[in-house]
């Protein structure tokens, strides 16, 4: 059965979403080797970036009206969604250097669609069914594949169980993010969402890089030019036009599907290093690339238009 198109089209957004947030990775890399700014500073600086472009977005869509009804209506959602989006990337920033980038990844990128899963099967009251199950155990196993041992993701770390909790917080807050944050978009639509979200994002992000930079007597700034220019493009493109992709795609799917759909980052971000960084590709990364793609694609067959509201 062929997929509705808008349900279609709404997964497709949110594949290319996954796809932008593949170039983080190799982004972050390079500032780090030009600067020596920590990662929560980058994460302020990016949170920065994207909401001056959110506001100068809406105020170009004239979205005004909606954000000041998003945030009367259900403000108290959006904190929450904007909260759980803040906290799971600093977890996973904590995940990396306890456990490793590629353990950090598995876990934290692995544990939202298993999450996802069990709690519609708690609301709808009924199991999971069988392609379902074959989609989720099919994208796992790809993901397994392409960060443990098909290149791309150095380990980075020795495994602890600190990390592992950290990480599993660290995708179950990415999982409830963007459960919570389907129902705003569906009223309010990609924009205002986005806007309000990623607002209250940088409301965390950078009093916690400003305050980790001085305890820690790190750098507050640099003035490498291509640094800058990473970190704006970290902030416009991988966060402000992500989060606009990722809350669009989340008007008609699921956020069981579009979790699964966003595992194209870990893929993207290998073939950026095979192609860019001269890293190997192994046959366990193409088998997992492979696999990862196979369950999205099946996505496709299992979307149903859902109900207008």
């Amino acid at each position: 059965m062929t997929a509705p198109p808008r349900a279609a089209s709404g997964l497709l957004l949110v594949c290319a979403a996954g796809v932008v947030w593949g170039t983080i990775g190799p982004a972050v890399a390079i500032v780090g080797d030009r600067t020596s700014l920590s990662v929560l500073m980058m994460g302020a600086y990016r949170s920065v970036a994207a909401v001056l472009v959110m506001v100068a977005v809406v105020a170009v869509g004239r979205h005004w009206t909606t954000c000041r009804r998003l945030l009367a209506e259900a403000g108290g959602r959006a904190v929450l969604v904007g909260l759980l989006t803040a906290a799971f990337q600093m977890l996973f920033f904590v995940a990396v250097l306890a456990t490793g980038v590629s353990v950090a990844t598995v876990v934290a990128m692995g544990i939202p669609p298993v999450l996802l899963l069990v709690l519609h099967a708690a609301r709808d009251r009924r199991p999971p069914s069988v392609p379902q199950l074959l989609t989720v155990a099919t994208a796992l196993t790809g993901l397994l594949l392409v960060t443990l041992v098909g290149g791309g993701h150095a380990p980075g770390g020795e495994t602890t169980v600190a990390g592992v909790l950290i990480a599993l917080a660290s995708g179950s807050a990415y999982a409830l993010s963007a459960e919570f944050g389907g129902p705003l978009t569906k009223t309010y639509g990609a924009v205002p969402t986005a806007t309000a979200t990623l607002s209250v994002v940088c409301a965390a992000l950078v009093p916690l890089g400003v305050v980790a930079a001085l305890v820690l007597d790190q750098p507050l700034t640099t003035s490498d030019p291509v640094a800058w220019s990473l970190l704006v493009y970290l902030g416009v493109v991988t966060m402000a036009l992500a989060y606009v992709l990722l809350f669009a795609g989340l008007r008609t799917t699921s956020s069981g599907n579009a979790v699964l759909a966003t595992l194209l980052e870990p893929v993207t971000a290998v073939l950026i290093a095979v192609a860019f960084l001269g890293e190997a590709l192994t046959l366990p990364g193409v088998v997992g690339s492979a696999l990862v793609l196979l369950a999205i694609a099946s996505l496709g067959r299992q979307l149903e238009e859902p109900e207008p509201k």
